[in-house]
Order: structure tokens, then C-alpha cells, then sequence
């Protein structure tokens, strides 16, 4: 089959959904649904709007915790798009039909978790949450105003619900357990079952170990965190 061009105005093409955490300044949380993020590593990179409220907090305080949902909490990220914590709603957003919402965790019907290392809470019925800190920033796209901001931070704790680690090894997650929320061109979408092996597989995952983790271990429990 041939390829035609096209001109799509997203390149969504499919990424799990993040509910990212982060707290102003004076410690008021902002709860943000993304899915603009992957890792390397105990490393993440998140990219997002330079003037969104998450943004702001995050180059503010160096702070964040990146909660995954599953496809159990659809219904509640869902209630968190066309929201914002920037006010007044930049003119971009509000074409886009969003609205300010102070309370994210109530308006979605989600519930704060107290972090160990960072301010931001974590979302307690997410099965993934992890509590970072911002190591860099840049900005993207400054031939057009700089309208985006890619974050590299790294994860200093990682919780997960007992439900989706591997037997026998509590260090691990089992993949066929674990059934992230999809986001794919503004549509939401659950796993499938496996579709082939991968040699990837046969690979020990502690080979993809790095000084991250021995650090995240001895990284001390913030001072007014918990």
C-alpha cells in the first residue's frame, strides 16, 4: 500500500495518559491531565504549554509527581479536560471551550496523597504514582513565540498498587496486569492483550539500572512533606 501525505493538526498518535501534580509557590496543588511525557530510565520528559499553570509551577518550585491512571479512572480524567489553574484562561484555552477550576481534586473526584519528597501530592487511586524533581528545561518551538516547554525531571520515589506488580518479584511490574489509559488524536483507549513475544523480554530488567535509583534511595523525606 502506497502513503499519501497529509496534514494532520496533531501528532497524537498514541501515549499513556498522565494526571501531573504540582503545587504553587504558596502550596496550593494544580492536578493537570497530559500525555505528553516518556522516560529514560528513572528519568521523565514532559512537554506542555509554557503558559499553562502546571508549567509556571514546575519552573516555580522544581517540583511534581506523575500519576498514572488506568483505564479504570477515565471518568475522572475526563472531568479534568477543559480545565485550567490559570486564571484568567489564557485566549488560546478559552477558544478551546476550557475554564478555570481551582479545585482539581474536586472536580474530578480524586483523591490527594501526601508525598514523601516533594510538596505536590500524589493521586491515590492512580496505580502508578512517582514524586520527581526538575534536573532541566527548555523551550521548543521559539521560531513561533516559544508557545512549549519540554521538562526533564527525575523520579525520586515510585508507588505502584500492589494489584499490578509480578509475582515473585515485587520490583516489577506485570504487563498484564497493568492497563494504562491511552490517549490517541483526543480519544481515549485501554491495552490490548499481548500481539507477539519481544527478545526485548529476555533481557534482565536490572540491567537497565542506573545511579538514579541508588540516589532516589537515599534522597530524605522533605521538611512539611506527609
Amino acid at each position: 500500500m502506497e502513503h499519501i501525505g497529509i496534514e494532520p493538526g496533531i501528532l497524537y498518535f498514541g501515549t499513556p495518559v498522565v494526571l501531573l501534580g504540582t503545587a504553587d509557590p504558596e502550596g496550593h496543588p494544580n492536578l493537570a491531565p497530559m500525555s505528553s511525557a516518556f522516560w529514560l530510565g528513572w528519568r521523565c520528559v514532559l512537554g506542555m504549554g509554557t503558559s499553562s499553570q502546571t508549567a509556571r509551577n514546575l519552573l516555580a518550585t522544581g517540583e511534581c509527581t506523575i500519576n498514572l491512571p488506568s483505564t479504570a479512572q477515565v471518568g475522572a480524567v475526563d472531568r479534568l479536560a477543559l480545565t485550567t489553574g490559570s486564571d484568567p484562561v489564557s485566549p488560546g484555552k478559552a477558544r478551546r471551550g476550557y475554564r478555570h477550576v481551582r479545585d482539581k481534586f474536586g472536580v474530578s473526584g480524586l483523591t490527594p496523597a501526601p508525598s514523601e519528597t516533594v510538596r505536590p501530592p500524589r493521586v491515590a487511586e492512580c496505580p502508578v504514582t512517582m514524586e520527581a524533581v526538575l534536573e532541566d528545561s527548555r523551550e521548543i518551538a521559539a521560531d513561533l513565540g516559544g508557545w512549549g516547554t519540554v521538562f526533564e525531571v527525575r523520579v525520586q520515589r515510585v508507588r505502584v498498587h500492589p494489584s499490578i506488580t509480578m509475582d515473585g518479584h515485587p520490583d516489577r511490574i506485570d504487563p498484564d496486569r497493568w492497563r494504562p489509559l491511552i490517549m490517541s488524536f483526543q480519544k481515549f483507549y485501554g491495552l490490548g492483550d499481548q500481539v507477539h513475544p519481544s527478545r526485548l523480554a529476555g533481557i534482565p530488567e536490572h540491567l537497565y539500572r542506573t545511579e538514579d535509583i541508588e540516589r532516589a534511595a537515599t534522597t530524605p523525606t522533605a521538611t512539611g512533606v506527609g
